[in-house]
């Protein structure tokens, strides 16, 4: 073998290393997607939890990143679910009662007065109505990375919404089926539709009263057609879970630092999220006031009252339709 033959064969066996080098590091960087609904960019508390993640998990350098696709750019909000369980999507902020349709227990994450305020879903977090929750979100193939509860409101064109007699005879709009059952077991009328149609609905005489997110209320303006606002307070009965997950099927993908990685993004993101959802139920106090609504809260008697009422209608039917779904209730309550 001549000396310039050994000179070329070493080069290229370098240039076959480089390369190998090169493709083994592009390799070993893993991009995941995270979805949401929601619009990007924009304040959002739950975009901007996402966003934290991914910006947490760049910044600890371990072969990680993450990609947002917000507003409903990558699957349709309740297709979420579905996508994560098979490992076609790797991270979404999702509203867990939207997967109720498979796993009934869900319902329990939006069911009337089982939160009551902010303090209390944190430490509802750390509950054993949690671990039954969590439990069932892990056997489906999901894991939790991060804990949210938005909370929500009443607000009426007629008289402000203090107990279950105030409620009667008003055309209502409420968030979800357990809603439903409790507010018509109060003697309201039930018109159904999502949220972005109380505005037009009020405004056109359809609906007289409804409840749905602190968020959603100022969002669409819902205050220029209102006369009076029942706040969250210490004594709300709306409130929602809508936790960040993760595909299991992406998490054993990923070696230790990465989950690791993960986990802190994840309670770096949750942390935020605490802070925040309380200013979205004070800026929601403080828009409709200078829109000149009233706004009142509602008092620990009147929650016990409609408590009472939940329990023989949403809860009543909560408990005998859905497996387990009379502990999770008494599991729920009993968090003070």
């Amino acid at each position: 073998m001549t000396r310039l033959f050994r000179t070329l064969l070493a080069g290229c066996a370098a240039v076959g290393m480089a390369v190998a080098t090169v493709a083994g590091a592009q390799a070993a960087e893993m991009t995941l997607k995270a979805s949401h609904q929601w619009p990007g960019g924009k304040g959002d508390v739950r975009d901007e939890m996402v966003q934290i993640i991914a910006r947490e998990v760049e910044k600890a350098d371990v072969g990680l990143k993450i990609q947002v696709y917000p507003g409903k750019s990558l699957f349709k909000p309740k297709e979420q679910w579905g996508a994560l369980v098979k490992g076609q999507l790797d991270i979404s902020a999702f509203p867990l009662d939207y997967a109720s349709g498979r796993h009934p227990q869900f319902s329990a994450t939006l069911m009337p007065g089982l939160v009551r305020n902010h303090d209390r879903a944190e430490r509802l977090n750390d509950s054993p109505f949690m671990d039954q929750i969590k439990e069932i979100i892990d056997e489906a193939g999901v894991m939790v990375l991060s804990d949210a509860w938005l909370a929500g409101a009443f607000a009426s064109k007629q008289d402000c919404i203090r107990g279950p007699e105030t409620i009667k005879g008003q055309v209502t709009r409420a968030a979800g089926p357990a809603f439903e059952q409790m507010l018509a077991a109060a003697g309201a009328s039930i018109s159904s539709m999502p949220s972005s149609e109380i505005y037009t609905a009020m405004q056109t005489g359809v609906l007289d009263a409804a409840n749905t997110s602190s968020g959603s209320f100022v969002s669409y303006r819902i205050y220029e057609q209102v006369k009076c606002l029942t706040a969250p307070g210490e004594n709300a009965l709306w409130f929602m879970y809508e936790p960040i997950l993760v595909s299991k099927k992406t998490w054993e993908k990923l070696d230790e630092k990465q989950q690791n990685a993960l986990l802190d993004a994840g309670e770096t993101a949750q942390n935020y999220f605490a802070k925040e959802t309380r200013k979205i139920d004070q800026k929601m106090v403080d828009t409709f006031k200078e829109a000149g609504v009233e706004v009142i809260d509602m008092s620990a008697d009147d929650y016990k009252a409609w408590i009472e009422v939940a329990k023989k209608s949403a809860y009543k039917n909560f408990e005998e339709k859905v497996k387990g779904g009379k502990q999770l209730i008494a599991d729920a309550l009993a968090v003070e």
